[in-house]
């Protein structure tokens, strides 16, 4: 089935793309949010988790403009504002049967944010002080949040591809 037979338009695959790709750096930082949280968990020192944050700058495409989990915070949430703003409206502009899709995305969006503030919190906190109580209070945290946050992008994506991909210009 040819792109013109499932309703596709280029402009609409483009954005779809552009899409998953910030979804996946998403899901490669929190993946090695979560594996440092667990050294963490272990007892890691405060210069073993400075020199992993060093290493994480090289080697992902977020990390590179920062050096710690309370950014991926601040980018989880900056996507989510825009998706806010700009991509539910136009969702709903051109697929008004989305709407509880959208309305359940938007709902994801608040208590995710609930929960990267929860993390950015607890992260602020860490010190070589911090007792093993401490450190598990994060990795939960952080656990807490990689489920609710795959969970939502793996249903955002699941839902609304066909309609974005079938967008030849931006939904007025």
């Amino acid at each position: 089935m040819t792109a013109r037979e499932r309703n596709e338009a280029p402009f609409g695959v483009a954005v779809h793309r552009q899409l998953k790709l910030i979804h996946q750096m998403l899901r490669n930082d929190l993946t090695l949010c979560r594996e440092l949280a667990a050294e963490v968990a272990a007892g890691a020192s405060a210069a073993h988790v400075a020199g992993r944050l060093a290493e994480l700058q090289a080697n992902s495409p977020i990390w590179t403009l920062q050096v710690n989990c309370l950014y991926h915070c601040r980018i989880v949430h900056m996507h989510h504002h825009g998706e806010d703003a700009d991509m539910f409206p136009a969702l709903r502009r051109s697929n008004p049967d989305l709407g509880d899709v959208v309305d359940r995305l938007e709902s994801d969006h608040r208590a995710i944010s609930v929960l990267l503030d929860n993390v950015e919190s607890l992260a602020r906190k860490l010190d070589d002080s911090a007792t093993s109580a401490e450190r598990e209070t994060l990795v939960i945290a952080l656990r807490d949040l990689a489920t609710r946050l795959l969970e939502h992008l793996a249903f955002e994506e699941g839902h609304i591809a066909a309609t974005m991909r079938s967008w030849a210009i931006w939904p007025a």
